[in-house]
């Protein structure tokens, strides 16, 4: 029988000059922050968007607000020939509106009768900065660009 010398390489033995890649256990640093960055990006334009939506949801429920205390004023005139303040009509203002806003009547005016109900942001909260809404006997809504 003749010896056989095999002259080609083992390219699977232990003695490779690349290391055999290891099966991923997890993410590397860099799989990890590439995420954070996206996450962070993504929570830079919701946030804003968010806090936007919220101060107009509020700003609707404090003109709602308003829009019922007016009714209820000229439903009193109607009854009783006079406006009246906000004691005796009791409206039933949610406790969302009151958390941000107050509430307010002016005192009726001279003859004709007249009415300016107020909600005002209260300072301190999240519609701080926000506007001052208005409506009158008229129904005049001030500022007219939010109403």
């Amino acid at each position: 029988m003749a010896l056989v010398i095999s002259l080609e390489h083992d390219m699977h033995s232990s003695f490779s000059r690349l290391p055999a890649r290891r099966a991923a256990g997890g993410f590397s640093l860099i799989e990890l922050m590439v995420t954070v960055a996206i996450v962070a990006i993504l929570l830079g334009i919701a946030v804003p968007s968010y806090s936007l939506y919220m101060k107009r949801s509020r700003r609707g429920e404090a003109e709602s607000a308003l829009m019922d205390i007016a009714q209820r004023e000229q439903t009193y005139l109607l009854d009783q020939r006079a406006y009246a303040d906000l004691a005796t009509l009791n409206p039933s203002v949610s406790s969302d509106v009151t958390s941000y806003y107050t509430v307010a009547i002016a005192p009726p005016g001279a003859t004709p009768p007249t009415f300016t109900v107020t909600a005002t942001p209260k300072a301190g909260t999240a519609q701080a900065g926000d506007y001052t809404l208005t409506i009158d006997n008229t129904g005049a809504k001030t500022p007219t660009n939010v109403w």
